[in-house]
């Protein structure tokens, strides 16, 4: 009973979270050319925010917490700590997961003529804000 009532709590604080959560998102858009999407979500697959047109964003989010396991165990397997980011590359272009705390990951969409070394420089910014932004709320839930 207690558990759920914590989740509930927190996911109230996190969709109070959303419009700050989605203006970060708009912003690493605008600094990066050729982004074509992003998205925030929960570890465990929960859309916090989105800004994209192109894609459904509970399958990207599901599909990223699904990829992020797998990077999280390969990291550590061989040592490397803990899971920092993940970067698909694909015939037409780039699909990068950031983390975002221990709690939250970003996933930003991006074409194939994109800066990689730009993408990961504003794409980490971008994740540190949302891990702020995500621990405050987080922070609130836990409050009476």
């Amino acid at each position: 009973m207690r558990r759920t009532l914590r989740q509930r709590a927190e996911r109230k604080w996190l969709l109070a979270a959303e419009p700050k959560v989605l203006e970060e998102l708009r912003r690493l858009r605008a600094r990066v050319t050729h982004v074509t999407g992003a998205l925030a979500a929960t570890s465990d697959g929960v859309v916090l925010a989105h800004d994209t047109a192109t894609v459904e964003p509970e399958g990207v989010a599901a599909l990223t917490a699904a990829a992020l396991g797998v990077a999280r165990s390969l990291a550590a397997a061989t040592g490397r700590g803990d899971f920092r980011e993940l970067l698909v590359r694909g015939e037409d272009g780039y699909v990068a997961s950031y983390a975002a705390g221990s709690t939250a990951v970003l996933t930003v969409l991006a074409g194939d003529r994109t800066n990689v070394g730009r993408l990961h420089m504003e794409a980490r910014r971008s994740g540190a804000r949302l891990a702020d932004l995500v621990g405050v709320a987080l922070s609130r839930a836990e409050q009476p």
